[in-house]
């Protein structure tokens, strides 16, 4: 019986061993991905500049965040030049669908309904939607807490996957009094001003906003969607889908992905200099 127990022992080590090598081989061969070129061709790329950490303006003017540096890792593997435009949200998907710029950056969530007008590359990262809150705030501590408060306010950012978050949230009411609509960076400084209760955020930008203002804000551990993907936009049948998909394939090959995601998503880029300072004056809640 010692003998078979033994000899099952030795067998299963094997195993093991022949296991860890084979991953080990096939992660060796691992063939490099062939890169198309794109002999210097000029690809206009919409943002914002306005929604850190993706992409922002510092004190002088100076555009930066994660947009910039992956569209010109990208045009080096792909010989491109990235003409980064700032665009307004409100148009921006319908500018990009018409063909006026060739994609836009700007953190967008891939969705079946934005797939009716734009192709979208392969996903770049996944992301949560959660409540930013103030740090003192002992009203509630979960969504259903919040939910159940009827004089708690929501505010979040326009025509977003944010947005379309807080209507479901509120049981599909788009005009509940609840709901405020406005800017993201103004919602933020209303919840500081003690104008709203939270704001409805993609948990990495809410981070941002947490290190802007140490102490202040925090984050509600219970996320609000499941997790989605964020995409480059493009119009349909754009031939720049296909190139920048193989980009970003050699750049997840090679951890430069995940390198600039922890970066930029982690909390260790530079916040923006343009650090807005809390309201002293009461702000009043404009109407949603």
């Amino acid at each position: 019986m010692k003998f078979k127990n033994s000899l099952w022992l030795v067998m299963v080590v094997l195993l093991a061993l022949v296991s860890v090598s084979m991953a080990q081989e096939e992660e060796a061969t691992e063939e490099p991905i062939v890169l198309p070129d794109l002999e210097g061709r000029v690809i206009t790329v919409a943002v914002e500049n306005v929604y850190p950490p993706f992409n922002f303006l510092t004190d002088d003017d100076e555009p930066m965040g994660w947009d910039y540096d992956v569209m010109a890792e990208i045009c080096e593997r792909l010989n491109c030049v990235a003409e980064l435009v700032e665009t307004s949200w409100d148009g921006m998907i319908l500018s990009v669908s018409t063909g006026e710029l060739d994609m836009a950056a700007n953190g967008i969530t891939i969705t079946d309904e934005r797939k009716e007008i734009v192709d979208f590359s392969d996903g770049y990262v996944t992301l949560k939607q959660v409540f930013l809150v103030r740090a003192d705030e002992d009203r509630f501590e979960t969504v259903e807490e919040f939910l159940a408060d009827e004089s708690l306010l929501i505010g979040v950012n326009p025509a977003t996957t944010n947005y379309d978050t807080a209507v479901t949230l509120l049981g599909e009411d788009e005009n509940s009094p609840r709901l405020v609509v406005i800017d993201q960076d103004v919602a933020v400084q209303i919840l500081l001003a003690e104008e709203l209760d939270a704001v409805v955020v993609d948990a990495f930008v809410g981070q941002r906003y947490i290190n802007l203002y140490p102490d202040t804000l925090k984050l509600l551990d219970e996320e609000l969607t499941a997790p989605e993907e964020l995409g480059f936009v493009f119009p349909l049948g754009s031939d720049l889908v296909e190139p920048i998909n193989l980009a970003l394939a050699s750049m997840r090959q090679d951890g430069t992905l995940d390198e600039l995601n922890q970066y930029w998503f982690g909390g260790e880029a530079p916040l923006p200099e343009e650090e807005a300072e809390a309201t002293e004056e009461p702000v009043s809640t404009p109407e949603s």
